[in-house]
């Protein structure tokens, strides 16, 4: 490999156990290709971990160390600390990863303190909006009125009572160089920040948005579509933050209603009849439209 983006071959192959359809393999191997062979790895628990290293085999083509759920930024932290001690990070660059709970739940104490502390590290947080490796249970990344097995919809419950959790704008909060949301629905896109993150040093983070048919109840092949859709309709924005400040987001010419999103999921099923709940999905689209200045035409 030439240039960090240019790959000769993929850093993250096929032979792994990932569900059909499944947008955090995507995104993998979108993160990796572009971070190239000189990169280490820290993993949390969760699916991605689960399947890529179906042991003695590995879908990496990079070292790749996995944690505990709650502290693959920790261990990041430490392996950052050895290469400086070693004097390679210049030639090695750092990832940590995990899931939406092992991010903005379980790991979230862990994340903070690889930012505060100012680590050379960039953090890919894969949020497939619950915890799917152990049973669809809710996690803080859990969209509003979504089903989910610790949320169920009901005569007393219309799915999870909670709005997702913010959690690009706490990571941009510590003031750190760089802090953005991606999705697997835009590959370029991922891309780009991933190569941006890595270019800057210091603590970064990168948000990526990954449906997850089995989690979510969507037909693999409308992994990509729900991806985009998700960001069309404002349910998703696109955003990066420098040093605290947002600076740039993905415009949207003419935002989709959020019923074409919500009809592709069975998660969602339960509120295509309920016009009064999806008049509030809505609104959260409209408050983030509004609040990101999302609408181009505004």
């Amino acid at each position: 490999m030439s240039e960090r983006g240019h790959f000769e071959e993929h850093c993250f192959v096929s032979g792994h156990t990932a569900c059909a359809g499944c947008g955090q393999s995507m995104a993998a191997r979108l993160v990796a290709d572009v971070a190239g062979k000189n990169t280490i790895v820290t993993n949390a628990t969760g699916c991605l971990e689960v399947f890529s290293t179906l042991a003695p085999q590995t879908a990496w083509g990079t070292p790749w160390i996995h944690s505990l759920f709650e502290n693959a930024a920790a261990v990041a932290s430490g392996v950052e600390a050895a290469l400086i001690h070693l004097g390679k990070l210049d030639s090695i660059r750092v990832i940590s990863q995990g899931g939406d709970g092992g991010t903005a739940d379980i790991g979230l104490q862990a994340l903070s303190g690889m930012l505060e502390r100012g680590h050379d590290i960039l953090y890919v947080c894969y949020d497939n909006e619950a915890y799917m490796n152990t049973g669809i249970q809710r996690s803080g990344l859990t969209p509003f009125d979504a089903h989910t097995t610790t949320s169920p919809r009901g005569t007393h419950s219309s799915g999870n009572p909670k709005q997702k959790k913010p959690l690009v704008e706490i990571c941009a909060a510590h003031h750190i160089p760089y802090a953005a949301t991606a999705s697997v629905g835009n590959p370029r896109d991922v891309q780009t920040k991933v190569k941006k993150a890595l270019d800057i040093r210091g603590p970064k983070f990168i948000q990526i948005h990954v449906p997850c048919p089995l989690g979510w109840g969507s037909e693999p092949v409308d992994t990509i579509k729900i991806a985009k859709l998700a960001v069309a309709t404002g349910l998703f924005p696109l955003v990066e933050y420098e040093y605290g400040r947002l600076l740039r987001v993905t415009k949207l010419p003419s935002p989709k209603p959020v019923e074409e999103y919500l009809k592709l999921q069975g998660r969602f099923k339960h509120l295509l009849k309920n016009a009064a709940e999806l008049k509030k999905v809505q609104e959260v689209a409209q408050k983030n439209i509004e609040y990101y200045g999302l609408n181009s035409k505004a």
